[in-house]
């Protein structure tokens, strides 16, 4: 089949991690060329100050090296800046005359710094910090200068004064606020950190505006509004970022501030679209790299043809080390956006939490030189928790930080939120693939690859995880058959991250000893091949074919049938689970009973998943068993009506599939796997979410709660 041919302009962070989401998903769909304007290949923007502090170098900061995309045929053409596009065409031009077709383009020019209207800000002495090329610059003039001005008490400016000091120069900082980054931070937690960072020898000029750059030939200062001055040898320009639109705008594209793209990062011209810092989504250009992958995993989606849940928005928020402090900022934590739920200080440990509420939900929080608690508290916010769960957490300022954290944190918790990276991950990487160190994690997981500020969690769950593996010597698992050594959560795992697609593929690449397997073996590949979406129903051969004949009956006991009706709809209900899942296969046989009472309980406690009508609404029970061993459901949760029963049903079977091994019933599955822990995995919100997108649950809204009985009020009709 001939390949279809995508272009990518930009080789940043979020042009690149969508390129690689396509590879995993369809490597063989597309020819791919990549535009770059730097010389270099794609590489961690984040991680420069790290650069400029000389705590790393360009090669340990590359993401991508040169490797990497010869290996993946991607033609990367470096030093080239794309200047046209021409849509009626669809062909790109560059500034050298290259010129590229594509079926499908991708925008990824991200932003560039803000200049402001300076005086003098073009003379020379003065740049911005936004590239490999700047850190060369703010290194090559301190080998020459003394004096350093930085225009921007924000994260990004303070790093760059950090990095200043580091490479002996006398370094000042300029601000217009009364405090230090005040977007991320209130009064207090900010002037911690300035009184650490003037411990390490800042200088800083608050609520000062700068009129203009002194100097005749280059600069030599500069003079605030009021006539004060300041003598600097080199100034750094760091307030903000300004997408890189210019490029769109010329093609006819619908811009903002960024360019406009809908929930699945579409633009108005058909075939093209935009992602990460250049994209405006409902009105937000984000500036962060967690909400940029996240729209890259759904474009990566789109382009390949398949079905993906839309792209809604993200919860912003930051997790980084300023100058050798831990600060993490999340949602809102202004006075006039939130009032204050928590507030913690301990000037001795130099310490500082606060947690913000509105109408009783958890909105947002700031920690202070301990930020084990972040992911912890960046869930809440993303679920809007009720203030009670603060109550769950441990944040008396007298824990024991990221080593109790890491303990106390759920496998399915998210560790790195850039990379989407689970505890569940980097546990099986350490006691699993005898992974030992963060690098080594960091290069198998993608935690703490990004913007870095979840090292310190990473390195508290490999502590973790090689306790574990030393205190409790870790049962071989038991190979699927005689054909293989690999046992079943083994090669799920391989066929969800490997991208087979084949019968043979599998089998070649893992090793079996006979190339076309058994009947044990076949059906398992088949049902994990099905489960990642990887086989079509129509190859499959008549060794396969009964996995998708193993999946879910349903009995419906009416209203009419029972003795004392009730107000409970059970035959919508039961036939709406049944149609949900009509076709679809499952690790075993799963039986359901939908009862709309008690007086008729059809067997509800001995079904894989029995559903029935009670004075507190739907009760929902799971893992029953009516033969030998008779097993009793236990209960997963309660619900209010008959299409959140459906979300509840449908999100538990989704768990089972995923996480059950081929041929495993489910009240085995459920000893295994535990009650607590599904109950806890089901009422998590985004959890939940996740699991009904992957379910195939239409026009679903990810982001409201109450969403989810309006998504299921269509099977129910």
């Amino acid at each position: 089949m001939k390949r279809k041919k995508l272009v990518v302009i930009g080789n940043g962070m979020a042009g690149i991690k969508c390129v690689e989401e396509i590879c995993k998903l369809e490597p063989q769909l597309y020819d791919i060329t990549v535009f770059g304007s730097e010389p270099h290949p794609n590489y961690n923007r984040i991680l420069l100050s790290k650069v400029l502090q000389g705590d790393s170098s360009i090669d340990d900061i590359t993401i991508n090296d040169w490797a990497w995309y010869k290996e993946r045929n991607i033609r990367l053409y470096t030093g080239e800046t794309v200047v046209r596009i021409h849509p009626d065409s669809s062909t790109v031009e560059t500034q050298s005359g290259l010129r590229a077709e594509y079926d499908s383009l991708i925008i990824a020019t991200g932003s560039s710094a803000f200049i402001p209207p300076i005086s003098g800000i073009h003379k020379s002495g003065v740049i911005s910090f936004r590239n490999i090329e700047d850190c060369r610059k703010m290194m090559d003039y301190a080998k020459k200068y003394r004096k350093a001005a930085v225009i921007g008490g924000g994260l990004l400016g303070l790093e760059a004064a950090r990095g200043l000091l580091n490479l002996g120069m006398e370094t000042d900082v300029i601000h217009n606020a009364p405090y230090l980054m005040n977007r991320q931070l209130d009064r207090t937690a900010a002037d911690m950190l300035r009184k650490e960072l003037e411990g390490q020898g800042m200088r800083f000029w608050l609520n000062k505006e700068t009129e203009s750059i002194t100097g005749l030939n280059r600069a030599k200062g500069v003079r605030f509004t009021g006539g004060s001055s300041l003598e600097a040898d080199l100034i750094v320009v760091s307030v903000g970022i300004r997408p890189n639109i210019e490029l769109a705008r010329g093609c006819g594209l619908e811009t903002n501030r960024a360019i406009v793209v809908d929930d699945y990062m579409r633009t108005s011209i058909p075939d093209i679209y935009a992602v990460g810092e250049c994209a405006e989504h409902r009105g937000i250009a984000y500036g962060l790299v967690a909400p940029l992958y996240e729209q890259g995993k759904v474009l990566a989606s789109v382009v390949c043809g398949r079905e993906t849940p839309p792209y809604t928005g993200s919860i912003p928020y930051a997790q980084l080390k300023v100058s050798g402090v831990e600060v993490f900022s999340v949602g809102d934590i202004r006075e006039d956006e939130a009032e204050t739920a928590m507030q913690l200080y301990d000037g001795i440990k130099g310490t500082y939490k606060k947690v913000t509420m509105r109408d009783g939900i958890v909105r947002g929080a700031i920690l202070y030189g301990n930020t084990a608690e972040g992911m912890k508290l960046l869930d809440l916010v993303k679920r809007k928790s009720a203030v009670t769960a603060l109550a769950a957490s441990p944040g008396d300022g007298e824990s024991g930080g990221f080593d109790e954290a890491a303990a106390s944190m759920q496998d399915r918790e998210t560790v790195c939120a850039c990379n989407a990276v689970r505890k569940s991950a980097i546990m099986e990487a350490v006691i699993e693939d005898g992974m030992q160190t963060v690098d080594e994690v960091r290069d198998c997981t993608k935690a703490s690859s990004s913007c870095g500020g979840c090292r310190p969690m990473v390195e508290a769950v490999i502590r973790f995880a090689l306790r574990q593996g030393r205190t409790a010597e870790k049962q071989a698992e038991p190979a699927v058959c005689g054909c293989t050594e690999i046992g079943h959560e083994r090669l799920k795992s391989a066929i969800a991250e490997a991208g087979f697609g084949s019968h043979s593929e599998v089998m070649r690449a893992l090793g079996w000893t006979k190339p076309a397997g058994c009947g044990i073996c076949r059906p398992a590949v088949s049902y994990y091949l099905a489960l990642n979406g990887r086989q079509d129903a129509n190859s499959r051969s008549d060794v396969d074919v009964n996995i998708f004949n193993i999946g879910l009956s349903v009995g419906i006991v009416t209203e009419e049938e029972q003795a004392a009706p009730g107000p409970f709809d059970s035959r919508s209900l039961g036939t709406a689970l049944y149609r949900r899942w009509e076709g679809v296969p499952f690790p075993a046989p799963v039986n359901a009973a939908v009862t709309a009472g008690l007086h008729r309980p059809a067997g509800v406690l001995v079904r894989d998943i029995g559903i029935t009508g009670a004075p507190s609404g739907w009760e929902i029970y799971a893992a029953g068993h009516a033969e030998h061993p008779v097993k009793q459901g236990q209960l997963v949760g309660i619900a209010r009506d008959e299409a959140e029963a459906l979300a509840m049903s449908v999100s538990c079977l989704q768990l089972y599939r995923e996480s059950a091994a081929f041929g495993e019933p489910m009240w085995k599955w459920m000893e295994r796997y535990g009650i607590i822990e599904i109950r806890e995995t089901l009422l998590d919100a985004e959890f939940r979410s996740e699991l009904l997108a992957r379910a195939g649950a239409p026009d679903r809204n990810d982001n409201k709660e109450e969403g989810l009985g309006e998504t299921y009020a269509a099977y129910l009709q």
